[in-house]
Order: C-alpha cells, then sequence, then structure tokens
C-alpha cells in the first residue's frame, strides 16, 4: 500500500502547497488593498488546486505556483509576491510538512480500507515516537 500511496501522494495529494497558494494570494491581496469577491476566492482555490500539481518536482515550486495561480486570477496582484518572497524559505518547509502528513494519513486511510493495516503495529509505532528515548525500536521488528 504505502508503495502505491506515497509516490501518488507527492505527485498528486500536494495540501501543504494548495493551502498556502491560496492563503498566500489572499495575503497578497490585503496587502495591496485589493477586495477579492467570494467568486475570486474560489478560484484562487480551485487554479490553486490545479496548479499545485506541478510543484512537486521542483524545489521552491510553490512560490512560482502562486504567482502562476495570481497571474490566472488576477493578474494586477502578482507584484505583490515580492511581499511573500522573504518569508518562502520558513513556508517552503510548513508546505513540505504539510505535504508529508497528508500522505502519511492517506497511506493509513487506504491501508484500513484495504485491510491491510495491523492496528497493533500502528499502535506500538506511534507509542514508540512518543517515547523520549526511543530505543524500543527492536519490539517493531
Amino acid at each position: 500500500v504505502v508503495g502505491l500511496v506515497v509516490p501518488l501522494g507527492y505527485s498528486f495529494n500536494l495540501d501543504g502547497t494548495s493551502i498556502y497558494v491560496t492563503l498566500a494570494a489572499v495575503f497578497v491581496s490585503q496587502a495591496m488593498g485589493v477586495d477579492l469577491s467570494c467568486a475570486d476566492q474560489l478560484k484562487i482555490l480551485v487554479v490553486a488546486m490545479l496548479t499545485s500539481k506541478g510543484a512537486a518536482a521542483v524545489s521552491g515550486g510553490g512560490f512560482i505556483t502562486l504567482a502562476s495561480t495570481l497571474h490566472a486570477v488576477r493578474p494586477e496582484l502578482v507584484p505583490g509576491i515580492a511581499i511573500m518572497l522573504g518569508i518562502d524559505k520558513f513556508m517552503a518547509e510548513c508546505r513540505s510538512l504539510t505535504n508529508f502528513i497528508g500522505n502519511a494519513v492517506a497511506a493509513i486511510v487506504v491501508a484500513a480500507s484495504e485491510g491491510d493495516l495491523d492496528r497493533e503495529v500502528l499502535s506500538r509505532a506511534l507509542a514508540v515516537g512518543a517515547c523520549e528515548g526511543g530505543d524500543q525500536e527492536d519490539e517493531l521488528m
């Protein structure tokens, strides 16, 4: 299950990038004093979901995705992405973590739906991760 879900997740399940692009677009519009209608916000969400798929293989792809999304929805907002440039390195780490968590959850959900999830092993693995020492890894093998 993991061999199928995780590679597909890193290509198609980019939750963090979609969330970042949507929220950053709203932030840029507010910083520039441009009001976005509900229709504009929905357009940004839909375009971000589509354009985020191209950000998977490119380092810093989320920032480029933001530029393309803004250009597709409200081109006058594109110069405002300079505001985001200073914090994009930090935001890239947050996007990656969110994408990783989304893929891990997807793998667990697919394994559970296929009947391949060993709940005892999962519980022990989560308990080991919560322990301070982490010396109990041999128990899982």
